[in-house]
């Protein structure tokens, strides 16, 4: 009797919108993509999955393979944008689903044709009814986003979206895709361009890979990161009623304070659509701590706060009044294992040349999972003053201290071993405040 397995959900093809009969509005792709990306995760030596492939009307059919452990199997096809809403919606609530490719090209306007919207059923126009005096006019309104909905509900789903960019640098490739992510909620997106022919991979930490114009070893990267990253294990906080800690409170060590105020006036945390990446945390005793926010700008700590957490073990986290940092799950980690040290500092930075901190690799872990949370801690080395520290490649440092060590040792350690007028991950980022309609791709 076979096993079932968890399954690899690959979505790809173009899609439509129906306005008249004969009259249709079209993202027109031919699911080259997805079928390679199929065939990728088919035969990755790590899967153990069997991967299902839905592609549009406009797709040659994929061939079905089989094997004794796996399979590689048609889905079901679609070609309007409701049926790829209706088709998503059943692979999110199909609970063996485990990773989802949404590779689709979706049309993501409708039109009416003079106020009506009557379909594919609607009568055929034609042309001799109008002219200059009689024009016809089209409005194009809004199709609701699918790929939002994929995360929403299921966060053990792992998502892997797809942005297009025509004639963008790299630069702005970088930041349409970041933005994509984080609005989606994915967990890796890969950015083309059809124009440059270049291709990168963007993930949460707002770090970049495999940045190329050979579209098979990005997608041959991009399959190895999501088996790689898929099986990470989080623990989701759960949000209870409570107040913030101010970020002037006798409760925050002025260790940390006086360090985070440091890297804040030096420009380390830079704001994206309106948030700040990194985090800081300080421990109050063994089963609470105080950390930073969640999708909120620490620039505006007086504002904001910080929240406080209690836990019980790995799979308990109380955060009261907010959502805790991504990276509390690392905090708590250091904390146990690191007795005597209970202040963090994290930021995305580069390192400067010449330091002796050690480097972690990131490409592996997502940020916020357990495993990210032990690298860190394993890669953790003391040095003079009490502090320790490890840089997360592509990513950023982990600075740990004491909270009665002098705060000005751990400034000129920062300033020692990172330039804080930089940013890890990617490309620096510039102040963003997207026009309505108009995509964020400034680049600093």
């Amino acid at each position: 009797m076979r096993v079932v397995n968890k399954r690899i959900q690959i979505i790809g093809g173009g899609t439509m919108f129906h306005i008249r009969n004969h009259l249709t509005l079209v993202a027109p792709a031919y699911g080259t993509t997805a079928s390679q990306l199929a065939f990728l995760c088919y035969a990755h030596p790590d899967n153990k999955m069997d991967v299902q492939v839905h592609l549009s009307k406009m797709c040659k059919p994929i061939t079905p393979q089989m094997s004794p452990s796996t399979s590689l199997f048609r889905g079901e096809t679609f070609e309007t944008h409701q049926q790829l809403e209706d088709l998503t919606k059943r692979i999110v609530e199909a609970p063996l689903t485990k990773i989802v490719f949404f590779n689709p090209a979706v049309v993501d306007f409708g039109a009416t044709i003079n106020g009506l919207l009557p379909g594919s059923h609607g009568e055929r126009l034609k042309s001799s009814f109008y002219s200059e005096e009689n024009p016809l006019k089209m409005d194009l309104i809004p199709l609701p986003k699918i790929i939002s909905t994929i995360r929403k509900e299921r966060k053990d789903i792992f998502l892997i979206g797809f942005k297009t960019t025509t004639g963008a640098t790299d630069g702005e490739m970088y930041l349409a895709a970041l933005d994509m992510l984080k609005r989606s909620s994915c967990n890796l997106v890969l950015a083309n361009d059809v124009v440059t022919r270049r291709n990168m991979i963007v993930t949460p930490e707002e770090a970049s890979y495999e940045v190329s114009e050979d579209r098979l070893l990005v997608l041959k990267q991009l399959v190895d990161m999501a088996f790689k990253r898929s099986h990470l294990t989080f623990t989701r906080s759960t949000v209870v009623s409570g107040e913030s800690i101010p970020w002037t409170s006798e409760l925050i060590p002025n260790s940390l304070r006086k360090a985070v105020e440091h890297c804040i006036e030096r420009g380390a945390y830079k704001a994206f659509n309106g948030a700040t990446v990194g985090h800081f945390a300080f421990k109050v005793d063994d089963t609470t701590f105080v950390t930073s926010k969640r999708k909120t700008n620490f620039n505006n700590l007086n504002e904001t706060g910080m929240v406080l957490v209690k836990t019980d073990g790995p799979d308990t986290v109380l955060a009261y009044g907010a959502k805790p940092s991504v990276g509390g799950q690392s905090q708590r980690i250091i904390f146990k294992q690191h007795p005597g040290y209970d202040c963090v500092l994290h930021f995305h930075c580069a390192m400067k040349p010449g330091s002796l901190v050690p480097v972690r690799s990131q490409k592996e872990v997502e940020c916020g999972s357990h495993q990210c949370g032990q690298n860190t801690s394993d890669g953790l080395q003391e040095f003079a003053g009490g502090i320790k520290a490890v840089f997360l490649d592509n990513h950023g440092p982990n600075i740990v201290f004491n909270k009665h060590i002098n705060p000005q040792l751990v400034i000129d350690f920062v300033e020692a071993n990172f330039d804080l007028d930089t940013k890890t991950g990617g490309y620096q980022l510039a102040a963003v405040h997207a026009e309505p309609g108009r995509h964020p791709v400034t680049v600093g």
